[in-house]
């Protein structure tokens, strides 16, 4: 097994027995990297000559008896969580390039623990869509089949975390934007419940949170990000969940239908429903449940957002709002149909969908269901449904618990015939991050043959 495919509690366990420097990983990290970029882009300011002086930097604290958490570790973060003197073009060439002053909490606290942040990776425009397709970056591909999109908008941290580009991959969720890739990828992503991360810039729904290969290098950085910053008024303090989990009696409600949105592939149904009876024979009553949302909700939701997003591009001037990906410019180009009305009962819809959750909470122990209702489409597509008029029918299975703030991870739950992976949501009640965590380690799959495109 090469350095790259480590995980980061085995790097850290070789660092502190001595038998591996930080220097050496980040050499075959981006040996990695050269051999695979071409092929998938997933990156976007990588910077070798600084990661290889992290390294060495980190090798002296192994020496020194100084080491953090996650001292040496590889890490990548997602574009739009800023790092001093990178811009944040958020996946559009319509952005203006300006340099970031400070680093995002989640950044500060990766690098005050050691990890060897190496380069940013790619987002689709704006962040808006389930894919990699950009203006600004190039067109990000999945490892393990180059034709189809590794998902998005946490399009290049999946990519990243499956071709092996090191153990840890750090992405943001406002919709399923870390668990859909995750799920189309094969990784264990987790969106934490809100605020147990500290966004910088918070919104609505808006998580960030780990993209990894285990389950246990996701609680590894998930302990390392966490915690109250005074830069995020809805960050919280660190809670007291521990990583494990009692299967004999967990109540778990199996949702195989969204009931809304595109309907379910049958290999993702079996897969799901594979891990659904996995978990029975380990002592777990699972019921499977009705649709959870309704089309109004997700339409509502749509609502509110093209609202959002038509605003913001409105602001530009007019030759960088020219510069916008066309099916975003078509998307929110129906926005003044809309009236006060529509937007304020779309903006209700959202806290619909949260109390439709909890509501499930109050009998089950754990949700779970599909990631999304198909696996990975084709990678030149901005949406599944190659249609500006319908861009949200594939988040029906992970919208909700960002509205709910409810935790969720995604396991690898099985493979297409095709040879892509198929991926399951396990949301758990707030605050048992680390429990969505133990259930997914119970159930990962450790000897994967993953992709060397």
């Amino acid at each position: 097994m090469s350095l790259a495919d480590l995980t980061a509690v085995e790097l850290l366990a070789k660092y502190r027995d001595g038998s591996l420097s930080p220097v050496e990983v980040i050499s075959d990290v981006l040996d990695r990297v050269a051999a695979v970029e071409p092929k998938i882009c997933a990156l976007y300011a990588l910077d070798a000559e600084g990661a290889r002086a992290a390294a060495q930097e980190s090798e002296r604290r192994w020496r020194d008896g100084t080491a953090g958490a996650l001292d040496g570790v590889p890490v990548t973060v997602k574009e739009n969580i800023a790092t001093r003197g990178t811009p944040v073009p958020q996946g559009t060439a319509a952005t203006a390039l300006v340099p970031a002053a400070e680093d995002a909490p989640a950044a500060s606290r990766l690098r005050a623990a050691g990890a060897v942040i190496f380069s940013k990776t790619t987002m689709p425009e704006y962040g808006m869509l389930s894919s990699g397709v950009s203006t600004f970056h190039r067109l990000t591909r999945n490892p393990w089949d180059l034709t189809k999109t590794a998902g998005g908008s946490s399009a290049g941290a999946a990519a990243a975390g499956a071709a092996g580009y090191g153990p840890v991959h750090i992405g943001t969720d406002i919709g399923g934007s870390i668990r859909l890739p995750a799920g189309w990828c094969g990784l264990v992503g987790l969106k934490p419940t809100h605020g147990r991360i500290a966004v910088g810039n918070p919104y609505a729904g808006r998580a960030i949170g780990p993209l990894t290969r285990t389950a246990g290098d996701a609680a590894l950085a998930l302990s390392v990000m966490q915690g109250y910053d005074p830069r995020d008024h809805t960050s919280l303090p660190v809670p007291s969940d521990v990583f494990d989990v009692q299967l004999k009696g967990l109540r778990i409600a199996l949702l195989l239908d969204a009931g809304v949105g595109l309907p379910v592939d049958p290999e993702v149904t079996a897969a799901v429903s594979s891990t659904a009876s996995a978990l029975e024979a380990a002592g777990a009553i699972v019921e499977p449940i009705p649709p959870i949302i309704t089309r109004d909700m997700l339409d509502g939701l749509d609502h509110f957002w093209r609202i959002r997003s038509a605003t913001d591009i409105a602001a530009l001037p007019e030759e960088r709002r020219a510069k916008v990906l066309p099916q975003i410019r078509t998307w929110v180009s129906t926005a003044s149909d809309l009236t006060a009305a529509d937007v304020f009962h779309g903006y209700s819809q959202m806290a619909a969908m949260a109390s439709a959750v909890t509501q499930v909470f109050t009998t089950y122990d754990v949700i779970l269901s599909p990631v999304a209702p198909i696996t990975a489409f084709p990678a030149e597509l901005a949406y599944p449904t190659d249609d500006p008029a319908k861009p949200f029918e594939h988040i029906a299975f992970t919208v909700p618990y960002n509205m709910s703030h409810h935790p969720a991870t995604t396991v690898n739950a099985g493979w297409s015939t095709t040879g892509l992976p198929i991926g399951a949501q396990l949301a758990v009640p707030h605050h048992q991050d680390l429990t969505a965590l133990a259930l997914a380690a119970h159930l990962d799959n450790h000897t994967k043959n993953w992709p060397t495109n």
